[in-house]
C-alpha cells in the first residue's frame, strides 16, 4: 500500500516524563531522559521514528508536535524543524488531557475545524504503512461523520494487563470505506488476570491511543468529561497566536492539577468509534520486560545492549 500525505493534520505527544522506563533510560544516557527522547531500538529516538510515521499520513506544515519545557534539552533542534507554530510548549506536565486539549486549540487556530490525527510519540510498530493505512480510514470516517472520534484498537494476542482495552459493538457504522468503524462499547483501563483473559477470549482490542477526530468532536468529549478544564484553558484560548500566549500558558498551568485523558475525557459516548488494526506488531515499551521481547522479536540491537544487556 502506498500512502500520500493528505489534508489532515497530525499532532504527536511528546510531553510525557516516562518514568515507567526512567531507571533504563538513566542507565542509557546518563541523565533522567523520556523514552520518547531516547535511542531505545536503533540509532533513532522514539519521536524521530514517530515522525518518520507521521509524514506518510500528512504535510510537513500540517505536523504538530507537543512537549513540555522540564524536557528543553532534549527537543531543542525541534523549533527549527517543524513549521512555524507547530511547536507546542507546555509549561509543565499536567498529564495527558491538558497535553491534548492545548495543541487541538492551536491546530484549530491555524487550520480550523480539520481532521486530526494524534499520535503517542513513544510506541513501537513494526509496519509503519499498515498502521497509518488504518489511520487513513479513520480519517475517511471522520470526514463523513464530523461528529466522530475514531481510535485504532490493536488486535490483541496476550491478556495484557498493563494495557487499556476496548470493548465495541461488532455491528459497524453505517459508514462507506474499506475499514469497518465499530461503536465504543467500553473502556477497560489495566484489568485483572482474568478479566484479560476473558476481553482477549472476547476479541476485544488494545486501546494504542491513536486516535482520529476534528478539534469540534475531541472539545464535545471534554465539554461532557472534564468541564472545568476547558474553562481553565479559556486565557489560552483567547491568547492564541499573540504575544500574550507564553504569559497565558504559564499562568493557566500554574494552577492545573494533572489530568488523565483515558480516565477523565475519553468516555463511550455515539461519537466515539474504532477501527481494527490487524497484522501490526505494535507496543507501547512501557516495561523493562516488554521492551526486552521488542527488541527480541524485532531483531533490533541497539548499541547500548552490548554494554547494559537486559532480560525479557
Amino acid at each position: 500500500m502506498n500512502i500520500t500525505p493528505r489534508d489532515v493534520w497530525s499532532l504527536i505527544l511528546a510531553g510525557g516524563d516516562g518514568t515507567r522506563l526512567g531507571s533504563l533510560t538513566r542507565q542509557i544516557t546518563g541523565e533522567a531522559r523520556p523514552k520518547q527522547f531516547c535511542p531505545l531500538l536503533d540509532g533513532d529516538t522514539l519521536l524521530d521514528r514517530t515522525r518518520r510515521r507521521v509524514d506518510l499520513l500528512t504535510r510537513f506544515d500540517r505536523q504538530v508536535v507537543v512537549v513540555s519545557r522540564d524536557h528543553a534539552r532534549f527537543y531543542g533542534r525541534l523549533a527549527n524543524d517543524l513549521a512555524p507554530g507547530r511547536l507546542v510548549e507546555q509549561p509543565a506536565n499536567r498529564g495527558t488531557a491538558p497535553g491534548v486539549l492545548y495543541p487541538l486549540l492551536r491546530i484549530a487556530e491555524l487550520g480550523g475545524d480539520v481532521p486530526v490525527a494524534i499520535f503517542p510519540s513513544d510506541h513501537f510498530v513494526d509496519d509503519d504503512v499498515a498502521f497509518v493505512g488504518a489511520v487513513s480510514a479513520a480519517v475517511d470516517a471522520v470526514q463523513e461523520r464530523p461528529d466522530l472520534v475514531v481510535l485504532l484498537g490493536i488486535e490483541a494476542d496476550t491478556p495484557e494487563t498493563e494495557y487499556g482495552w476496548i470493548e465495541f459493538d461488532e455491528r459497524p457504522l453505517p459508514l462507506p470505506g474499506s475499514e469497518p468503524v465499530f461503536p465504543v462499547l467500553r473502556f477497560r483501563e489495566k484489568p485483572t488476570r482474568p478479566v484479560a483473559e476473558a476481553l482477549l477470549a472476547h476479541g476485544c482490542l488494545w486501546n494504542s491511543f491513536v486516535m482520529v477526530g476534528r478539534p469540534s468532536g475531541f472539545l464535545d468529549l471534554y465539554r461532557a468529561g472534564a468541564p472545568e478544564l476547558l474553562r481553565a484553558f479559556q486565557p489560552i484560548l483567547r491568547a492564541l497566536g499573540t504575544p500574550h500566549e507564553p504569559a497565558a500558558a504559564e499562568r493557566v498551568y500554574a494552577g492545573l492539577p494533572a489530568v488523565d485523558f483515558s480516565q477523565r475525557v475519553l468516555a463511550p459516548s455515539g461519537r466515539l468509534g474504532v477501527v481494527r488494526v490487524k497484522g501490526v506488531e505494535w507496543s507501547d515499551l512501557g516495561t523493562v520486560e516488554r521492551l526486552a521481547a521488542t527488541l527480541r522479536r524485532s531483531g533490533f540491537r541497539p548499541q547500548w545492549l552490548d554494554t547494559l544487556p537486559i532480560a525479557g
